[in-house]
């Protein structure tokens, strides 16, 4: 049975002529403290999530965190910084705000792509969508630092490994999801995940128009804009 929205890295991609800091917007997101699970702590101005701290007891099943920020249109690419990488899973990727973010006692499993709300990469190199696995890439260890690319517009999401393209993972995205979160997950003790830096590139000239809108004005002041109701409520989403 083929893996539906899946593309092997050997075929042709446009992320291979995305240049992740070039022509590109900073995003203000990091990992949330209300949208996580009990077992993960957040540091560093909630840009590092560490999983399962507790001195006394270890890992106890599959801990997960979503990000601030949900995606609905454009380009968008940010990287993790993995440590102390071991045990049974941990992930990147992106979900629903139904996505699950922690299992029960004692069940470690790859939590992100376990069900149609979520696709994620494990760091032993396999992609998961809707519990179906795929090979996608060599395995990874610490101090490896993913970039993630979703294509919001185009409906991909694809990988980078230390700056290096690895391809299109996923596809049809925005067939099954109007807004996406970026995710992580880990089944490890003392393992963490840090957000380095996270960027956008908006192609269309409307996209553009409303990037510069959303500088100048203030988004408490965005309703009284003579514009349609519509595009003033896309302008808060920005």
């Amino acid at each position: 049975m083929p893996f539906t929205g899946h593309i092997s890295k050997q075929q042709s991609d446009d992320s291979e002529s995305f240049h992740p800091w070039s022509d590109t917007y900073h995003e203000q997101w990091v990992w949330s403290s209300e949208d996580k699970s009990p077992s993960v702590y957040l540091c560093l101005n909630n840009k590092v999530a560490c999983f399962y701290i507790d001195p006394v007891i270890e890992s106890t099943g599959t801990a997960g965190v979503r990000g601030t920020k949900a995606f609905t249109h454009g380009q968008h690419y940010w990287e993790v910084k993995l440590s102390s990488v071991f045990g049974t899973s941990i992930m990147i990727g992106v979900g629903t705000k139904e996505a699950l973010l922690q299992t029960t006692d004692f069940e470690f499993v790859d939590l992100i792509g376990r069900d149609e709300q979520s696709w994620g990469l494990s760091y032993k190199g396999k992609v998961w969508h809707n519990g179906q696995v795929k090979s996608y890439c060599d395995p990874f260890y610490d101090s490896t630092v993913i970039g993630v690319l979703l294509d919001m517009d185009a409906g991909t999401l694809s990988y980078f490994k230390n700056g290096r393209s690895l391809g299109v993972a996923f596809t049809g995205l925005c067939d099954k999801a109007s807004e996406l979160y970026p995710i992580i997950s880990s089944t490890s003790t003392l393992s963490e995940i840090e957000l380095c830096d996270s960027t956008c590139r908006y192609v269309s000239l409307q996209d553009q128009c409303r990037m510069i809108i959303s500088k100048l004005v203030n988004k408490d002041q965005i309703d009284f804009l003579p514009l349609p109701r519509r595009m003033c409520q896309s302008l808060k989403g920005v």
